[in-house]
């Protein structure tokens, strides 16, 4: 089963950018869709982005226009730039890796965005 590890994360000024990435290991990693999650304090896990192991990509409507997934499968990893961060992206950025009913989370990294 694939295991996935999630770094990039960090403390951020309002209008900045980060790049998260998410190398995997463990299984053939472009069998697999990938997809960034976020987890703010007191919230719901959400979908932030996905790209299947096809290429197909889709965005939370409300992210879409600042964030931007990609995977490149010769590295076995999954990338999430995201620009113009605000104070309300501050949340655990979490990978998944997904291959029929095999699912892998990574434990996440924090992304703290100050104002």
């Amino acid at each position: 089963q694939v295991q996935v590890v999630e770094s990039g994360g960090g403390l951020a000024q309002a209008g900045g950018s980060l790049r998260l990435s998410c190398p995997a290991s463990g299984g053939i990693f472009s069998l697999h869709d990938m997809g960034w999650y976020r987890q703010a304090p007191g919230k719901q896990r959400e979908l932030v982005a996905s790209i299947t192991s096809g290429g197909t990509i889709v965005y939370v409507d409300s992210l879409k226009a600042r964030f931007t997934i990609s995977r490149d499968n010769a590295k076995n990893t999954v990338y999430l730039q995201m620009n113009s961060l605000k104070p309300e992206d501050t949340a655990v950025y979490l990978c998944k890796s997904t291959r029929g009913f095999l699912v892998s989370w990574g434990q996440g990294t924090q992304v703290t965005v100050s104002s």
